[in-house]
């Protein structure tokens, strides 16, 4: 396509960005998103006001109980060193960006001793901050991001920055800088990312908890590939303050974790509360849980399908009324998302491109690059249609109290692989990947990944939990219940 191809040379030069030896790689990029751009350009530009990302303030838990079954024990400081010295002897998983020579000192509190690994995007005070990347200034951070500095009041140890997708832009972790993080449960399969490195460190049994950052799915990826949980909050439910942007409108911060309930406690202690609330179920009896079908619910491998069969059936036997809906629209998704972080992170990441580029990897470097060429107008039309498409996901609950579905539409891809097979059709590996969670990002509502079974192959299994926009502890509630009812959880598996 000669034309196009001098047309991005021209377009990039006239906005100051002269690299026509790059237009090849910007060209082949836009082809690969060419079925959501052409399906962009299908849509009209509806009459909804533009979708704006507002924080909602979280509900009150309503639960009976406060259970934490995985709750320290030991000396604080024990814990600590013992997690310091698994991290080294797992050094061949790539999880960690960087160590400390000695465990910080522990501190007092509900938490006190919890190893946990931080996402190598949010400032720790002393911690040497990447980003993932070798195009940021590795400094020590002189201040801990808001989220940080909660977990330290309450006595979390911080056993380092954990391995990402390069500024957290891609769900394989194969980070060029830092090396590829390895799935502990399945290697031959992807981690997930962006936050891979977290996945990683829990699931090998380094740390009990870590956290994550999630923009199209960067939390419940790796959380669905590692066979461990996953929680994004509403939006903005916990601050980004001191966190690396990627796209300001869906990034979100959140825990992962061995366990729904390790993910709780996190949450609680991220929101600075003094320790965790009554939030447990003892049964899921006058709940609604509504199975998302449509969109959500073809393509699926058959045993993801089987999988939310089964989910489903455990919720009825729990008590709860299971409705059946779908989110008029879902198709739209994908495009939307494009549209919304090609120019979000390309804006991000602009000044760093222009004068860093050449440090970056090439697939990160490209994704930011393409965001150059999305038109302004593209990017309102966007949002536009992302309020008709969150208004549709808040009416598909009808009365229903959270929706379930797939994390993936299949488990965890190959290391290497560019495409997946999803119901006999072909797609590209990160749209494959992300179709079913950065919905969720797209309307800011809380949603969590749980492992559910494993494969015929050995291959963690999950299902995802979403609910009401600020009924985040209710959300995370009926996911316990549906996890102490999973295969996973009866295996003994965490």
């Amino acid at each position: 396509m000669p034309d196009l191809r001098d047309a991005l040379i021209g377009y990039a030069d006239w906005q100051g960005y002269r690299h026509a030896e790059r237009a090849d790689a910007w060209l082949a990029r836009l082809e690969m998103t060419r079925p959501e751009i052409d399906f962009f350009r299908a849509q009209s530009v509806p009459d909804d006001p533009p979708y704006l990302p507002v924080p909602v303030a979280v509900a009150a838990p309503d639960g009976a109980a406060a259970e934490w079954p995985d709750r320290p024990s030991g000396s604080a400081e024990d814990r600590a060193s013992a997690a310091l010295a698994r991290a080294r002897d797992h050094a061949s998983l790539a999880a960690f960006t960087w160590l400390p020579d000695a465990v910080p000192e522990a501190r007092q509190g509900w938490l006190a001793g919890l190893p946990v690994a931080v996402k190598d995007l949010m400032h720790v005070a002393g911690f040497p901050l990447s980003g993932g990347s070798a195009a940021f200034e590795r400094v020590r951070s002189n201040h801990d991001a808001e989220v940080v500095a909660r977990l330290r009041r309450a006595g979390a140890a911080f056993m380092g920055f954990a391995n990402l997708h390069e500024f957290a832009y891609g769900i394989t972790s194969d980070n060029p800088h830092f090396g590829r993080v390895v799935n502990p449960v399945a290697p031959g399969r992807i981690p997930g990312g962006s936050s891979g490195g977290s996945a990683a460190a829990i699931a090998a049994g380094i740390v009990t908890a870590a956290l994550g950052t999630d923009t199209a799915g960067s939390i419940r990826i790796p959380a669905a590939c590692c066979g461990i949980a996953g929680f994004k909050p509403s939006y903005d439910a916990l601050p980004r303050s001191g966190v690396l942007d990627l796209a300001t409108s869906l990034d979100h911060v959140g825990p992962m974790g061995r366990s729904v309930a390790d993910c709780a406690a996190l949450f609680a202690a991220m929101l600075d509360l003094p320790a965790l609330p009554p939030w447990n179920y003892r049964d899921l009896a006058g709940r609604t849980v509504c199975r998302l079908r449509g969109y959500f619910d073809e393509p699926l491998d058959p045993e993801v399908r089987a999988a939310v069969d089964e989910a489903m059936a455990a919720a009825a036997a729990d008590g709860a009324a299971c409705i059946e809906g779908e989110v008029e629209g879902a198709g739209a998704a994908p495009a939307i998302q494009l549209m919304t972080i090609a120019p979000e992170a390309g804006a991000v990441h602009a000044e760093r491109v222009r004068s860093r580029g050449h440090l970056l990897g090439e697939d990160v470097r490209v994704r930011i690059e393409a965001g150059q060429f999305i038109p302004g107008y593209w990017y309102t039309k966007a949002q536009r249609l992302r309020r008709r498409f969150a208004d549709a996901v808040d009416a598909a609950f009808g009365n229903a109290d959270v929706l379930v579905c797939a994390t993936l539409r299949t488990p965890a891809p190959a290391v290497g692989a560019g495409r997946v097979a999803i119901g006999g059709e072909d797609h590209p590996l990160h749209t494959a990947v992300t179709q079913l969670t950065m919905p969720f990002n797209l309307s800011g509502l809380p949603a969590i990944s749980i492992p559910w079974t494993m494969s015929a192959a050995g291959v963690p299994i999950a299902i995802q939990v979403a609910g009401r926009r600020g009924s985040d502890w209710r959300t995370l509630a009926i996911a316990r219940r549906l996890e102490a009812a999973s295969p996973w959880s009866r295996r003994g598996a965490r």
